[in-house]
């Protein structure tokens, strides 16, 4: 599993845009993490899944609430990442208001999740292979800290709580 001083694998992760702009078409567009992440401060936080009770109702929307907030410790962009794909990210970016709050960032095949080590296998549940819950700071590609949760819990990934780690 990936620790606190490490760097970050290199991955595509894909989102979904309305609109197109500069370099991004209407749809799907892939993204390597490593042009993403250079010279940024960056809050990735990841979940099981798209539209599940605890990431609708509470993960996502405290990174919208908070946002503001953390914009002003010097965070450049905060992602949710989960292993689902772009067109299902979009939608529950769009459901959810993220706008330009929150990328809503899909990693369909969990490449970026198990290159982090952070799979977790539900296919018992019919629900295949998904992300751990957690949330990192990221400074120019390199974990700056790391709050990974319990199974079944939401505690130390809580926007709040990396908010006040800041």
């Amino acid at each position: 599993m990936i620790e606190v001083g490490q760097k970050l694998p290199n991955a595509t992760l894909y989102e979904f845009f309305d609109e197109e702009s500069a370099g991004c078409a209407l749809g799907p567009n892939a993204f390597e993490v490593d042009k993403l992440v250079a010279g940024k401060k960056i809050i990735i936080f990841a979940l099981p899944g798209a539209f599940t009770p605890t990431c609708s109702a509470k993960h996502v929307p405290g990174f919208i609430e908070h946002y503001d907030a953390i914009k002003t410790k010097g965070v450049d962009e905060i992602w949710c990442i989960s292993v689902n794909d772009p067109f299902v990210m979009g939608a529950w970016g769009r459901e959810l208001k993220a706008g330009k709050k929150v990328r809503m960032l899909g990693d369909g095949s969990a490449e970026f999740t198990k290159k982090l080590g952070m799979e977790f296998d539900l296919t018992a549940r019919g629900l295949g292979v998904r992300s751990q819950r957690y949330a990192m700071v990221v400074e120019d590609g390199i974990v700056k800290s790391l709050n990974l949760e319990a199974p079944g819990k939401f505690e130390v990934s809580d926007a709040a709580t990396i908010h006040k780690s800041l």
